[in-house]
């Protein structure tokens, strides 16, 4: 037992014993002084009575007054070595017939008894006193002839003065209590060696079990029922410790299995190498699990769309083929029993061992626990179960058991994370590249390629051509047998194109029933020849009709040749555009080759622009349009995207007539702040709150000065960066993809948010959602135009949502255009919508 609780009995036990025998020795005392207060006041009463007497009888004998005298002065001796004084006072009728005597002073009792003749008797500390008047009787008269019956003529006072008798008392209690200590700290000691004996080995005992308890197992495992400390009260408290510890078992958990959870959080980080290594990923998390319980295997069984299932089992150890063939009839079983998987569909199973420098031991199906967990969606179609293969005891453990599921939940949201990013990355670098209709390339990469043909064929000097061709009078055959007989006689079309072209042709679809044809290493010549041999193709393409009929075409078909007739990509498109049109006016069904004026044309074109671009920056014609961006859930607009436009008289001429003009003639940047000062005034005056996008030209990429500038101008006109969102346009950055990471990196560290515009139109799009902190996807709007009308879209566009949500970034669909395309959004869940529908940009903000 420790010293504290030792002392505190002995010191206890001494004081509560010399507290007893003090107490019994004090009420003997009190006991003892009372009596004698009682007998000095008797002793006193009686004195006065025999003075009072004994004065009667010799004043009734007529003594002299020095008789008199001689008799108080024998009285006062006679008491003068006892602990009583008496003192006799002569009233004024008295002094007046015989003279004033020496006495003591009257004191307030002896006045009273004076005035009103009563006896009295009072203590005072430790002196008890009897006053008694001596009143006069009739024959008193005689000689006191100043005075009649009843008057006083004198007080005796006997005072008993007690102090000794008190002192004497003090002395015996000190005496009483030395000869008492020893006594009372033997007894003291006794009882104390008693207490602490009996308490020090139940106490043992406790401590020692508790001191055992290292782990909640142990903690599981104490027993203290047994454990008597000999007292009642003491017990009662052991038992309602017991009672606490058989509540704290249910809900303790070990120290380990909490980190092991804490770490577990960190498991729901779905990172890229999560997502490319998600084997050895797993592999960690088994190691890991096993710190903590034994777990012999985890494993995934997952279905992709219309894929056969992958059969994924990872080991702790090096399992043996036993075991291996349990664990395999145990996964075949769960494909048996789910009703989400079809039994007779293919599966394969692969084995993964995390520790293969070890050994595991042959487990049968009665020392394996399977706990499973199920995941089905139906956007994307995505399925699976994950499963973790425990001791049957855990399983029993209400605490593991808890822990095995939020296993189980990082399991199923880590494969199924990686199975559905899986899914929608294929499915968006497909269509991001392909029309979903033709399967051809899209506009954005025919632009693309069209690039990187133009700065080829420069670097090795060679000649390519350009073709843009038309169906002729496709109208009329969509319109009489409808959509779908008209997507299907595109499609035929473009087998043709496919068919025809050489092998390294590369073929798209521009839009509609336009196509592309970018044909490397080909010069005039070659061209003209690769354009009939297309011609006569077409005249073959026949399609049975609903009604019976076929229905025909033929085209027309413009060229271009690099780096002949143009230099950049823009002028050779527009070139052989023209030429096509003019194959066109030449009646269809033709070949049309530039001439030296349609060069001219475009030149002076351009030359137009360059001019018209300079004036506008010379003479402040550079002004805001701000169009709406709708939250699609509730028509609330709050967001506003800035674009820029010229005004010339009358007229706005919007960016996309000029923007390449002037990133050509490097002058986009000061373009960009001279819009963008302007809107952030407009911000300050009209008080606006909300979000404003800001479309960023690549060019501004490399002026080193353009954050700080803006950073300027945000501060100028007290903006909150927070509301200013930039957007960056895939395909456009796709050239300079280093520089755009430290761009967008510093854009974030200076606190605006960032966007993709045109998510979907080119190659770089998984770089984006990998590398860059995304706050918003801007839907490239080819996709969200024939959303309501082509399947192959729709479904584009869902996968993009569905990947924004689990990355947590909001969308926002481009070039919607009428109601039925934001019922389409609404119901997949596009956060945001823009387009003519919702509103066309206007010099100020909308306000709905």
């Amino acid at each position: 037992m420790p010293k504290t609780l030792k002392n505190f009995i002995f010191i206890t036990m001494a004081a509560l014993t010399l507290l007893i025998f003090s107490g019994i020795y004090l009420f003997s005392n009190y006991l003892h002084a009372t009596l004698a207060k009682q007998e000095a006041v008797k002793t006193s009463d009686a004195i006065s009575s025999q003075v009072f007497a004994t004065m009667y009888q010799v004043m009734s004998k007529g003594w002299s007054r020095d008789e008199m005298e001689q008799f108080l002065a024998s009285t006062k001796d006679a008491f003068a070595s006892t602990s009583h004084t008496i003192d006799i006072y002569r009233g004024h009728s008295v002094e007046a017939l015989y003279g004033v005597i020496e006495q003591q002073p009257m004191t307030e009792n002896v006045l009273q008894a004076f005035r009103d003749g009563n006896k009295m008797i009072s203590q005072q500390g430790g002196v008890v006193t009897t006053i008694m008047p001596l009143q006069a009787k009739q024959e008193c008269l005689l000689c006191h002839t100043n005075v009649q019956t009843g008057d006083v003529l004198g007080v005796i006072k006997v005072s008993n003065d007690l102090s000794s008798i008190t002192r004497e008392n003090n002395i015996q209690y000190a005496i009483f209590f030395l000869i008492a200590l020893p006594f009372v700290l033997v007894l003291s000691f006794s009882l104390s060696r008693y207490v602490s004996r009996k308490l020090d080995k139940s106490i043992g005992r406790f401590n020692a079990k508790v001191e055992s308890v290292n782990s909640v197992k142990d903690f599981k495992n104490l027993d203290i029922q047994d454990i008597d400390l000999g007292f009642g009260e003491l017990n009662t408290i052991l038992n309602n410790v017991n009672s606490l510890s058989e509540k704290l078992r249910n809900i303790a958990v070990d120290k380990d299995l909490l980190e092991f959870e804490i770490r577990l959080l960190d498991k729901f980080i779905i990172t890229t190498e999560v997502v490319k290594d998600w084997r050895e990923y797993i592999k960690e998390l088994l190691i890991e699990i096993n710190r903590v319980m034994d777990a012999y295997s985890l494993f995934t069984m997952f279905r992709v769309g219309d894929e056969s299932y992958e059969i994924e089992i990872f080991w702790k150890a090096m399992p043996t083929p036993e075991t291996i063939k349990v664990m395999e009839e145990i996964a075949r079983k769960e494909i048996r029993t789910s009703p989400h998987f079809d039994s007779m569909m293919h599966y394969h199973i692969s084995h993964n061992v995390a520790q293969e420098d070890k050994q595991m031991p042959h487990l049968s199906h009665e020392e394996i626990e399977l706990q499973t967990k199920s995941l089905f969606l139906d956007t994307p179609k995505i399925g699976g179960i994950v499963g973790i293969g425990v001791q049957s005891l855990l399983v029993q453990d209400q605490i593991r058991y808890i822990v095995i599921e939020g296993i189980l939940t990082t399991l199923i949201n880590l494969v199924g994370s990686v199975k559905a990013i899986h899914k929608y990355t294929k499915d968006l670098e497909y269509y991001a590249t392909r029309d979903p209709l033709t399967t051809l390339f899209n506009q954005r990469v025919f632009r693309d390629l069209l690039d990187y043909e133009i700065k080829r064929a420069g670097q090795h000097n060679y000649q390519f051509a350009v073709f843009v061709i038309d169906c002729d009078n496709f109208k009329p055959i969509n319109d009489r047998y409808g959509h779908s007989f008209g997507d299907k006689f595109l499609q035929e079309f473009a087998d043709i194109l496919e068919a025809t072209k050489r092998p390294e042709d590369i073929a798209a679809r521009y839009g509609g029933d336009e196509f592309t044809l970018i044909l490397p290493e080909c010069g005039e010549r070659e061209a003209y020849h690769e354009a009939e041999k297309l011609l006569k193709a077409i005249e073959n393409l026949s399609l049975p009709t609903p009604d019976g009929g076929h229905a025909q075409t033929t085209i027309s078909l413009g060229i271009a040749v690099y780096p002949d007739h143009a230099t950049t990509s823009k002028e050779l498109f527009n070139i052989a555009d023209g030429m096509m049109y003019r194959a066109k006016r030449a009646g269809k069904n033709a070949i049309s080759f530039p001439e030296e004026k349609d060069i001219a044309e475009v030149f002076k074109e351009t030359q137009n622009k360059t001019i018209l671009v300079l004036d506008a920056i010379k003479h402040d014609k550079i002004v805001p349009h701000f169009q709406p961006i709708m939250r699609v859930m509730d028509g609330d607009v709050s967001i506003h995207e800035l674009l820029m436009r010229i005004e010339i008289e009358d007229d706005m001429i919007s960016a996309g007539e000029f923007i390449e003009i002037a990133e050509s003639i490097g002058v986009i940047h000061k373009m960009d702040y001279i819009v963008i000062e302007k809107a952030f005034k407009k911000i300050k005056e009209t008080g606006y709150e909300g979000l404003l996008f800001i479309n960023l030209s690549p060019k501004s990429l490399i002026i080193g000065e353009f954050i700080d500038k803006i950073s300027e101008l945000v501060y100028q006109y007290e903006i909150d960066k927070s509301n200013i969102v930039f957007e960056i346009t895939e395909r456009e950055t796709v050239k300079s993809f280093a520089l755009l990471e430290k761009f967008v990196q510093n854009l974030k560290i200076e606190g605006f948010n960032f966007a993709i515009d045109d998510f979907g139109s080119g190659f770089s799009t998984f770089h984006y959602i990998k590398k860059f902190p995304i706050d918003y996807i801007k839907i490239d709007g080819e996709f969200i135009l024939n959303l309501h009308k082509n399947n192959k879209d729709l479904a584009f566009v869902k996968s993009i949502v569905a990947l924004a949500k689990e990355l947590e970034v909001e969308t926002v669909a481009e070039f919607v255009e009428d109601e039925e395309a934001l019922n389409f959004l609404r119901k997949i869940g596009v956060d945001y919508a823009q387009g003519y529908h919702i509103a066309k940009p206007g010099e100020n903000f909308f306000i709905r």
